[in-house]
């Protein structure tokens, strides 16, 4: 709950007010009882009617009052906990944007969106409801005692002796419940993340006739978390039952009690009355008590995940700029770089290469062979765990974010497109003339966009369904090439394509961003051959480097694919 007090700061002023108005009404519910027992004991024996019907009104007047004021503050806490939770979930949100490639992959992202959605949810019901009953319930419960000892303090003892029962109930409940809260989350991770596999693969499961079994994968992880929450319930469900038991008995021995000294004399009968009153107000003060423990446990435990994503610290910083060489640099540059995804194994081992402006590097290699690395590591989505990476003889390390973004249009392997229409899935919000929108669908090869109706007004619905898988990686290749980039990334951007249209999307690029530098991953050599340097990859090492001849005279196993694409070579030469 640390972190929380930050989001509550800027509002401590309004959530004092909301607690004073809280406090107000709630001490007018507390008056009621005594107004009646005034009544009962002094005015009704003396025959004092005008006196009977002015406490009668103030018994009234305290009743809407306590409404109106309840009434106010409630909607006041509504307000400063949906304005904390929005600060919390906004700032969640951006620092989810800021975590590192290694850190979303340690967080998983079914946990970043459970932790976006149900953790704030759970949080803003606590916030409101500390406000609500968090207030009036303690107010109420040592009100209530405090007005018993002003009444009779002999009959309030039976009340104080069953108090530290209920609160040990209380406190073994919300030490258990707490860890089992908290479980309950991550496993609320988990039906999230089958949930969007199932989501994501729809096509697939349908296509493989895999529906049962992806229906069991859920009931497997749903009975999971059926099972917690049950176990949950059944230990936060013990304390409503408990205190009620016992206040009730409480209640019970008042009665009792309260006989014998009113026949006694001790004691009026009206005070009895009002006992019964107060005491009934302390049962459902205690019982909401124990309700704001049971929303305690569930808010702590959310906060305490929320908090563990707003204090992860940063990774992959700006290092301070070094000064640069003074002989030219190449445009890119890979120096013994060695990476590895987890620390077992190595992902890429001692990769070194040297790319100069407006040259097109080619990566090709076998599933796992570290093609996609070089990229992640070009883009710095992850930092090498030996050697550097340079742009312009400029280690990508002390190259500040924005600027580094700006030099790239990128396609990824497993890219998206957003509903709404192709120019804004084109744009990406970003600022880009017309013109310049129109000339990168040109030079990508979209001409299907004219073909369709409204052109690059044509909607686009979620995730590009509505278009074919080479109209989709000619549309992000588009996106792409719109902010001319410095350096052009594909990453099987043209797997789709049929060979004229990848052809002609080559030619495109050579005549209209001769001066762009291209890093291309592919499987088909027809969408590398005329790359000025060609790397083809081995578990994570170069086996063969050099352009088309050269691999052609040096490298077996980029002759064996040559021959089995293209009949070129000769396979086991």
């Amino acid at each position: 709950m640390g972190k929380l007090k930050t989001y509550l700061q800027p509002y401590w002023g309004f959530i004092i007010l909301t607690v004073l108005i809280k406090f107000t009404g709630t001490a007018l519910e507390l008056l009621i009882p005594y107004l009646m027992e005034i009544i009962i004991d002094f005015k009704v024996p003396a025959g004092k009617l005008g006196d009977i019907y002015l406490y009668g009104g103030l018994m009234i007047l305290c009743a809407f009052g306590c409404l109106l004021f309840n009434i106010l503050a409630n909607r006041m806490s509504a307000i400063s906990s949906g304005k904390i939770t929005k600060a919390l979930r906004h700032d969640l949100f951006q620092r989810l944007q800021g975590l590192s490639a290694r850190q979303m992959d340690d967080l998983t992202i079914s946990s970043a969106e459970s932790r976006l959605t149900s953790d704030t949810y759970n949080v803003n019901q606590f916030l409101a409801r500390i406000q609500r009953m968090g207030i009036r319930a303690p107010i109420l419960l040592i009100g209530g005692i405090a007005m018993m000892f002003a009444m009779d303090p002999v009959l309030s003892l039976v009340l104080v002796a069953l108090l530290p029962i209920i609160a040990v109930v209380v406190w073994l409940v919300t030490k258990t419940s707490v860890p089992m809260y908290t479980d309950q989350q991550s496993i609320l991770d988990r039906v999230v993340r089958v949930v969007q596999e199932n989501i994501t693969g729809i096509r697939v499961i349908k296509a493989l006739s895999k529906t049962e079994y992806e229906k069991q994968r859920f009931e497997t992880v749903n009975e999971e978390l059926s099972d917690i929450g049950f176990r949950a319930g059944m230990v936060t469900g013990v304390t409503n039952p408990v205190a009620s038991l016992v206040l009730r008995l409480g209640l019970t021995l008042v009665v009792l009690v309260g006989a014998f000294r009113v026949d006694s004399g001790v004691m009026k009968p009206g005070v009895i009355t009002a006992f019964l009153q107060y005491f009934t107000m302390i049962l459902n003060a205690m019982l909401g008590v124990t309700r704001i423990f049971v929303m305690w446990s569930k808010g702590e435990a959310s906060a305490k995940r929320i908090a563990q994503v707003l204090d992860t610290p940063e990774d992959l910083t700006v290092l301070p700029a070094q000064e640069e060489s003074a002989k030219a640099a190449p445009h890119i540059e890979f120096e013994n770089v060695t990476f590895s995804y987890t620390g077992v194994g190595t992902n890429l081992e001692n990769l070194s290469f040297r790319l100069e402006q407006g040259q097109t590097l080619g990566i090709l290699g076998p599933t796992g062979s570290g093609k996609s690395t070089i990229l992640n590591l070009l883009l710095r989505l992850y930092d090498p765990d030996k050697g550097t990476v340079r742009i312009n003889g400029q280690d990508v390390r002390t190259i500040p974010y924005e600027q580094l973004r700006q030099k790239f249009g990128v396609v990824f392997q497993n890219d998206f497109i957003t509903e709404g229409t192709i120019g804004h899935n084109i744009r990406f919000f970003r600022d880009i003339p017309e013109l310049a929108v129109e000339a990168a669908a040109k030079h990508a090869q979209a001409h299907f966009i004219a073909e369709k109706e409204g052109g690059m007004e044509a909607e686009v619905v979620v995730r590009g369904n509505n278009l074919s898988g080479g109209q989709k990686q000619r549309l992000l290749i588009a996106r792409a090439l719109a902010a001319d980039p410095e350096i052009l990334v594909l990453d099987d951007a043209s797997s789709a394509l049929d060979y004229a249209t990848d052809a002609a999307l080559r030619q495109a690029l050579r005549e209209n961003h001769r001066h762009t530098t291209t890093v291309v991953v592919a499987q088909r050599i027809s969408s590398l051959r005329h790359a000025d340097l060609i790397l083809v990859l081995q578990d994570g090492q170069v086996i063969g480097a050099g352009n088309h001849a050269q691999l052609m005279q040096s490298c077996q196993e980029y002759q064996i694919i040559a021959h089995t694409q293209m009949g070129e070579g000769k396979e086991g030469a």
